[in-house]
């Protein structure tokens, strides 16, 4: 009876598979359809991964990290509660570049974060030497 039971259990998991595909198959024609109809061109594959070059490898050093930092700091202070997004634009980097001479500044007490995620504002404090 255990046969039975485990073969009935394979064959529904392979009809539920079976829809499932067939599902997405005819989620992504008429969502195709659709982009055709409006005139925007469909995305045929995810982002390509980046390919990881000697450049994109090589870690930071201290001195860099300490000069990237005080960039941020002096747009930071022209624009005070901006998001990182808009203060890395105005460094010249991106915002992932950034985090870690953001946590040295937040670490020493330069740099004050409020909110949360892609809502987080930055803000310089008052009592901060430049160092």
């Amino acid at each position: 009876m255990t046969n039975t039971n485990e073969d009935l259990g394979r064959q529904v998991e392979l009809l539920v598979a079976k829809h499932i595909a067939a599902t997405r198959k005819a989620v992504q024609e008429a969502v195709e359809r659709a982009l055709a109809a409006s005139g925007v061109a469909p995305v045929l594959a995810a982002r390509p991964t980046r390919v990881r070059t000697e450049e994109n490898r090589k870690r930071r050093g201290a001195a860099e990290l300490t000069e990237l930092g005080e960039r941020f700091y002096r747009a930071l202070c022209s624009k005070p509660g901006e998001t990182m997004t808009v203060l890395a634009a105005d460094v010249g980097v991106t915002p992932r570049e950034l985090h870690r001479a953001v946590a040295a500044l937040k670490q020493a007490g330069r740099v004050r974060a409020v909110g949360e995620r892609a809502h987080t504002r930055y803000f310089p404090l008052a009592n901060s030497n430049a160092a």
